[in-house]
């Protein structure tokens, strides 16, 4: 999809800082951090939903959640602790529909923020 911000970050058309990668998964550094570590881990194929992925690829998913794993691993984080995140969907939060989970540590995280109303 030539217009997924993310999608053109598999191809090379946009850089990023690249912190782990297979065949079929990407990890790169987020432009902007809300931790000290904020990596996203991607498939290299686009899928816009996570249920959807989880439907139609299921061993796909779990290799973008082993491959987060991995990356706390990478950056030091397993001992400590991480958050894992993914957003899905405009009221989730989710900001380019393509699936990423957010990778969050090296820093002590406060409880997830729930909305009230």
């Amino acid at each position: 999809m030539s217009d997924c911000l993310f999608c053109r970050i598999v191809a090379g058309e946009i850089p990023a800082d690249t912190v782990y990668e297979t065949g079929t998964v990407l990890a790169f550094r987020d432009i902007q951090p809300r931790a000290a570590v904020h990596v996203l881990v991607i498939p290299r194929a686009h899928h816009e939903v996570l249920a959807e992925l989880a439907a139609v690829d299921a061993p796909l998913l779990a290799e973008v959640v082993a491959a987060a794993g991995e990356v706390a691993r990478l950056e030091g984080l397993h001992e400590n602790g991480y958050r894992l995140v993914s957003n899905v969907g405009r009221d989730g939060g989710q900001e380019v529909a393509h699936v990423h989970l957010h990778v969050l540590g090296g820093e002590r995280l406060g409880p997830v923020a729930v909305p009230l109303s």
